[in-house]
């Protein structure tokens, strides 16, 4: 996929009611977006996906929703205050803010398209005799661009990990990373932003209290862990989920909604033995990446991507990359967090925050596995893994969201061939019959041709048609969105039909 797609998918977004800028009427605000009336729908389905795949499959993990002002020591503890910071960069030419970071790995994935350019070409070339593991290692073009990426990698790596700065710019530099838009390297040092947002609680500004909006989730897990376990009788292991808005001041948004300063998360906080945590990360990598397969957009869109820099507190850590149109990046991340937020938070509380475990008879400090996940990434990879064009009879080209059925805004589409005769109204009455089971919507206005068109490219997965047979025999034309077949069913099968094929519950069936 290219950036023309992107360019499309993101106009889709617009055009149908899914995504809108934020104060648009106003010329917007930067990094900031609406849902309309089909991306509420989605994104609520996708919450209800994640949501149920964690409080209804695991009988140990329950939920909460912790408030987004939190009292602001908690992020001291945390370590936001002191250590919540990105790298930036400026171009003196084009006066452009960059994440360093993001600079030079956009570099190393240069490189790599280069390699897997090299791999193609060659398997086109010699067909079904092709051995890539072997060109791989003997290529010299390859070897020499492996050589390189190994070596901007290992700088890259170990400069994050000493925070130096200096030597970040200086990649930048060995690298001649231009800047896109000026196209001159005429760089600035680096320097850390602090990204989160802070405002005053209290009636006066002497007497106010300098909080924070959260930048993330998981610490209203952490300090209400004892509250949950205790009032809910947990046994360790247990988790604690919750979905909630995030909000951080980045100064380099980009890519629409895919980072984004008042974002959405679903997070959940997994507590277990120590000693016992990096099975568990490994169990929750799997369980994770079934959920995003399940969904049926190709198991090559997906990878593990374990992190260069481990978080201080983290002994272990990977982010599920999917394949968006701008390349593989980030939507899950899954941490094993060691003890470090119950323990900092029961060091600068003064209050004990530990486990009493029956069968060891003692108590501990559980360490945690976490899984985190972005609601507007998860979004954005849906609408792009579905997004398809296809060439139809006559040389038309129909636009089409091949959303899961369970994901589907509107799950039927309920179409009256004509507006008069009685139609409408049997589709009407058709729709209040089922309006109970799922989603549907009527569409009366232009051929039946277009309205199929605008159904497609909302990703209905079934319209019905209502016509005069119907009136005669109950029976009505249903069409399938991606095979754009056609057949003709009884009214009273209709629910049985779309229910099973639409139900989250049978979506949930393939990864238990």
């Amino acid at each position: 996929m290219s950036e023309d797609v992107f360019k499309k998918i993101v106009s889709h977004c617009k055009e149908y009611g899914f995504v809108f800028q934020s104060s648009e009427i106003y010329d917007g605000l930067s990094a900031v977006y609406d849902y309309g009336q089909m991306g509420v729908e989605l994104k609520n389905n996708i919450k209800k996906y994640w949501w149920d795949s964690m409080v209804l499959l695991h009988e140990n993990v329950v939920g909460i929703d912790s408030a987004i002002f939190m009292h602001p020591t908690i992020w001291k503890a945390s370590g936001h205050v002191d250590a919540f910071n990105d790298p930036l960069i400026d171009n003196k030419d084009s006066k452009k803010r960059y994440r360093a970071d993001v600079l030079i790995e956009d570099h190393m994935a240069k490189i790599d398209d280069k390699i897997n350019k090299e791999v193609e070409k060659a398997a086109k070339r010699f067909g079904e005799s092709f051995d890539e593991a072997m060109f791989r290692q003997t290529n010299p073009r390859i070897l020499e661009n492996q050589a390189k990426r190994n070596e901007v990698h290992t700088r890259f790596a170990k400069a994050l990990n000493d925070n130096n700065l200096d030597e970040l710019r200086q990649i930048i530099v060995d690298c001649e990373i231009v800047d896109p838009i000026s196209g001159t390297r005429n760089w600035t040092d680096v320097r850390q932003f602090n990204l989160m947002f802070s405002t005053e609680m209290g009636s006066t500004a002497d007497g106010a209290m300098k909080v924070y909006l959260r930048p993330e989730t998981a610490q209203g897990i952490f300090v209400n862990f004892l509250n949950v376990q205790k009032t809910g009788r947990m046994k360790i292991p247990f988790g604690i989920a919750q979905i909630g808005k995030a909000f951080r001041n980045e100064i380099v948004a980009r890519q629409f909604i895919f980072r984004m300063r008042e974002f959405e998360q679903m997070e959940m906080q997994f507590f277990v033995r120590p000693g016992e945590e990096l099975e568990w990360f490994a169990k929750w990598k799997d369980i994770r990446m079934k959920w995003h397969k399940a969904l049926g957009f190709g198991d090559h869109k997906y990878r593990f991507h374990d992190h260069d820099k481990l978080a201080h507190y983290a002994n272990a850590a990977t982010d599920v990359e999917f394949e968006m149109p701008f390349g593989f990046k980030e939507v899950e991340g899954i941490h094993s967090r060691t003890d470090f937020d119950l323990s900092s938070h029961e060091k600068f509380s003064g209050k004990k925050i530990q486990y009493f475990d029956p069968e060891l008879n003692k108590s501990y400090t559980p360490y945690v596995i976490e899984t985190s996940i972005g609601v507007d990434r998860m979004f954005l990879s849906t609408m792009s893994a579905a997004y398809c064009e296809e060439e139809v009879e006559g040389g038309e080209t129909r636009v089409v969201l091949k959303l899961p059925a369970a994901l589907a805004p509107i799950k039927l589409g309920v179409l009256p061939l004509i507006k008069k005769d009685g139609l409408p109204e049997k589709a009407q009455e058709i729709i209040d019959n089922l309006k109970f089971d799922f989603k549907c919507q009527y569409d009366e206005k232009d051929s039946i041709g277009k309205r199929y068109r605008r159904q497609d490219a909302i990703g209905t997965p079934y319209c019905v048609t209502v016509d005069h047979q119907t009136l005669e025999d109950n029976t009505v034309t249903i069409r399938y969105r991606d095979t754009m077949e056609q057949e003709r069913v009884a009214i009273d099968k209709l629910a049985g039909i779309i229910s099973d094929k639409v139900s989250m519950k049978n979506l949930l069936k393939t990864i238990v």
